[in-house]
């Protein structure tokens, strides 16, 4: 099992939300990233060459939750999934439109 931790600047990406839309991020990250954060699945994939504007461990990884991405890092020797951003990502926009 993997510990889930969340950057600093989580908290405010999830302040700006709806209760509902928060608790549905969050019910989501526990279930996804909890046990095997790093099995590309239809809802997780790795994004290879990603440089964020912040701090993390190659590769970056996304979840996909609605109109919302997790992105997120795992240290497979520690076993922790770092949540690094929540972001909005309106149809038509990419990836990197969004951060």
């Amino acid at each position: 099992m993997y510990l889930i931790e969340y950057a600093e600047g989580v908290v405010a990406d999830l302040a700006s939300l709806r209760a509902y839309e928060r608790a549905q991020i969050l019910d989501t990250v526990e279930e996804q990233l909890a046990h095997q954060p790093t099995q590309q699945t239809r809802r997780k994939k790795s994004l290879p060459g990603l440089v964020p504007p912040w701090e993390h461990v190659e590769p970056v990884w996304e979840l996909r939750i609605g109109e919302y991405r997790v992105f997120y890092d795992v240290d497979e020797g520690r076993r922790i999934a770092t949540v690094r951003a929540v972001r909005h990502k309106p149809p038509h926009r990419t990836t990197e439109e969004i951060l």
